[in-house]
């Protein structure tokens, strides 16, 4: 895919690996919530507080787990990871880094237009009544829907991948997506205020990408296998070789597995097989 002029300027700043950071902070979260799980109401994304200058929400919201900590948490924890590093070979770490920080970005927009909203529902309320509302629906706010999204990026990346459902049966993931947009829909129209917002902030992000796929179709792995296929086929009913041994004469099309390098040694683009690059006489 060619490269957009913000990922020229840009592109060198993107976080590699950035699903196993994000998993760190998880894991960050859980020790917090060991030591004093009272303490995790300090770090939601709670806008009212944001505004009242607990501007450190605006990050720390970040730490919260999707979910208690037991077996199976660990077990999806692995497995997002897995669709993050995945996703990120495929896309690039710039596009991906791009798809998961927008997310983040529409969540706390999401947070901050559902106190809005709550104003212009009910008006002015007291402080004590405020301060208790935002604080319980900062809760919605978190990285669990951050996560969906990605899983609904990697079905659409990887449709008729398969994953083992509870381990034994075969399900391709982009059923499981269906099901899964079937349930954020529901939750979009059935939830509270809060968690509409934050449903909302997902599937926002979500239906950008999905709109922008055809961009990046040809990144699809089908796709790369056919086009792989595709030049190889061409370089073969063409002649068409990529490397030639100055001394002998063999290409990759006589021999696949040969091995070809240049000399740094010779005076010009002098290319050798592997059995006369330490041999030949240089060419000065």
């Amino acid at each position: 895919m060619k490269m957009s002029k913000f990922e020229k300027k840009f592109g060198k700043y993107a976080i590699h690996n950035i699903t196993l950071i994000l998993i760190l902070c998880y894991v960050a979260g859980y020790v917090i919530e060991l030591i004093n799980p009272n303490l995790v109401l300090y770090l939601t994304l709670d806008p009212y507080r944001i505004l009242h200058g607990q501007i450190w929400r605006l990050f720390t919201w970040l730490l919260i787990p999707p979910s208690s900590l037991d077996i199976f948490t660990i077990i999806m924890l692995f497995f997002y990871y897995n669709l993050g590093t995945a996703l990120e070979r495929t896309w690039g770490s710039y596009r991906y880094n791009v798809y998961l920080f927008t997310g983040m970005l529409f969540t706390v927009l999401a947070s901050f237009l559902s106190m809005g909203c709550v104003y212009l529902i009910y008006g002015n309320i007291d402080q004590a009544t405020a301060s208790v509302l935002f604080l319980q629906g900062s809760m919605y706010f978190s990285t669990y829907y951050i996560n969906l999204s990605i899983f609904l990026a990697f079905a659409v990346t990887y449709p008729d991948m398969q994953v083992l459902l509870m381990f034994i049966i075969p399900v391709k993931v982009k059923w499981m997506a269906i099901l899964d947009i079937i349930l954020l829909v529901l939750e979009l129209f059935m939830g509270n205020l809060f968690s509409r917002f934050a449903v909302g902030a997902a599937i926002v992000n979500f239906i950008i990408f999905y709109l922008t796929t055809k961009n990046m179709f040809h990144l699809r792995p089908k796709q790369m296998k056919r086009r792989a296929e595709f030049r190889h086929e061409t370089r073969r009913s063409t002649g068409i070789t990529k490397h030639k041994c100055a001394v002998c004469g063999r290409t990759e099309q006589d021999d696949p597995n040969l091995e070809f390098r240049f000399c740094s040694k010779c005076n010009g683009n002098y290319e050798y097989c592997q059995y006369h690059l330490f041999t030949h006489e240089h060419v000065k």
